[in-house]
């Protein structure tokens, strides 16, 4: 018997077509349906509670339809997407989205097999490799998003954090101690007190004439490493 390992949520304002998916996913015991939604607004709120890691969406639902769950969400914050529509006219704007799929009612058991195969294969690959994990600014002109594999480095700012990306900086209202779990994950080692430092944007260590230790990143910045922390960073840099 095969274990649970991921979570599927349902979108359809169809009663009849969420109990189809139902169905379809009984077949597949390593999914569990984490909760059905009838419209928009209702996917949107159960994405952020339920955390799912694939929702099967229908396009054209009361209120907020099925591409402007997205585009408020976003596509960098979305689980993975399978569309379920009765209409094959939205197939190439599906795929603008990322969408892993696109299935016009009514579905076939192969069909559906297909997809899940696909998604599977998904899922496992982003489970053994950390997430592109995205961070949304506030700027002079309205939001951008920025990825952490293309952050260099933090540094603290009060509460806030400034956040370099080669020579230009943004601001995030969050703390370097908060912020640093997540950045962990992806790379980010302390330099000192107040730093975190990607190491795969490390170009060369060096040395100062009182004996300290400099990062150089591929951007030219010199970042100095504390003589506390030096240690674990050469360590963490010849690993990766």
């Amino acid at each position: 018997m095969r274990q649970v390992k991921w979570k599927a949520l349902i979108a359809d304002d169809e009663p009849a077509a969420r109990r189809g998916v139902r169905q379809l996913l009984a077949n597949f015991p390593e999914f569990v349906v984490a909760g059905e939604c009838r419209n928009g607004a209702e996917v949107l709120e159960a994405i952020e509670t339920s955390a799912p890691d694939v929702v099967f969406l229908d396009i054209q639902m009361p209120g907020i339809d099925g591409f402007e769950v997205i585009k408020r969400r976003t596509v960098e914050r979305m689980p993975a997407v399978v569309f379920l529509t009765a209409f094959d006219q939205f197939a190439i704007k599906a795929f603008e989205t990322e969408a892993l799929d696109y299935l016009v009612k009514p579905v076939s058991e192969a069909r559906f097999a297909t997809t899940i195969k696909r998604l599977v294969k998904r899922l496992d690959s982003a489970s053994t490799a950390p997430r592109d994990e995205t961070i949304v600014v506030t700027t002079s002109r309205g939001a951008t998003v920025l990825h952490l594999n293309e952050i260099d480095w933090i540094e603290a700012a009060g509460n806030y954090t400034q956040l370099w990306v080669g020579t230009r900086s943004y601001f995030l209202r969050e703390s370097l101690q908060l912020l640093e779990e997540r950045a962990q994950k992806h790379g980010f080692i302390r330099a000192h007190r107040r730093a975190l430092v990607r190491l795969d944007g490390v170009r060369e260590l060096t040395r100062t004439r009182a004996g300290g230790s400099v990062a150089v990143l591929e951007s030219g910045v010199r970042v100095p490493i504390s003589r506390r922390r030096s240690a674990s960073f050469i360590a963490a840099l010849r690993q990766k």
